[in-house]
């Protein structure tokens, strides 16, 4: 997956791993467009590449309007975002919400 986000020029992609957190997906993984249309091909990119490795998306949404398009393949959910929208709802802060505590605090 990383391989089709890297061969369109995603930006700041990063992956979080989910898993402990919530049954929906073992691995989140975001990443920037720089425009809708950027946007569009980098999930286009990572639907075909998928395809090609033999997963189906279980459903893909957002393409029509490209600011946020979620695919999801099961045990991986791919968000690409414009940089606004990615800010806006802040998926990483969501998700890494208590990790890597220092020690100090979790002992308490």
């Amino acid at each position: 997956m990383l391989d089709a986000l890297d061969k369109l020029k995603a930006k700041d992609v990063r992956e979080i791993d989910v898993r402990g957190k919530t049954s929906i997906a073992d691995l989140l993984i975001v990443a920037s467009g720089t425009s809708s249309r950027h946007v569009k091909s980098i999930a286009d990119e990572v639907i075909k590449f998928a395809k090609q490795a033999g997963v189906l998306p279980l459903g893909v949404e957002g393409q029509q309007e490209a600011e946020w398009v979620l695919v999801d393949l099961g045990d991986i959910i791919v968000h690409v975002m414009l940089p606004r929208i990615r800010e806006f709802y802040g998926l990483e802060r969501l998700w890494t919400v208590g990790d890597d505590m220092p020690e100090a605090a979790n002992a308490g």
